[in-house]
């Protein structure tokens, strides 16, 4: 199904921060662009909301990365790293993520989910039965889930056009 966009469609941006950071990072060594991916997923379309999910260290060296997300127009949610006994660590949204998805989706015409997590592929089968919201997803395919784009009614691939998504990204060797 092709992905319809217009101006007056209502559009809700939900961003995996951490399988973002972490895929442009293995991928790149580069850090994300997220004001190039906001405008990218607005497509001149109106922004319900936009909300990046987000863990929090004990240093709290990310404190300025969140305000310049907030200065974007995106919403912040954040959580503790979790610190298991051992020294295993762990910082996961997805729950959160779908349940606010789902809570506001009934506003919404389209959500754009920016992450590359299989996890999240019930949530878009979901959707588009229970409330025929078209669904796109973002992220870098190399490092997405097949499954998660196949369910997708669009899949934009940040993979082909790097230096439009990524800080500092040159081609030059």
């Amino acid at each position: 199904m092709a992905v319809i966009k217009h101006k007056e469609q209502r559009v809700g941006v939900f961003i995996d921060t951490q399988n973002l950071y972490h895929s442009a990072k293995n991928l790149y060594k580069r850090k994300v662009n997220f004001g190039a991916i906001l405008k990218e997923a607005i497509a001149g379309r109106k922004l319900v909301r936009a909300t990046a999910y987000l863990i929090t260290t004990e240093s709290g060296e990310e404190k300025a990365f969140f305000e310049a997300l907030q200065k974007l127009g995106i919403e912040t949610k954040s959580k503790d790293l979790q610190i298991f006994a051992g020294g295993a660590k762990k910082g996961d949204w997805d729950v959160g993520l779908a349940i606010d998805v789902i809570k506001l989706s009934p506003k919404l015409d389209n959500v754009v989910l920016v992450s590359g997590d299989g996890d999240f592929v019930p949530l878009i089968e979901y959707l588009k039965n229970a409330h025929h919201t078209q669904v796109e997803v973002m992220t870098f395919g190399r490092s997405a889930s097949a499954k998660l784009k196949d369910a997708a009614d669009e899949f934009t691939d940040l993979d082909q056009n790097p230096r439009k998504y990524l800080i500092g990204f040159s081609t030059r060797g």
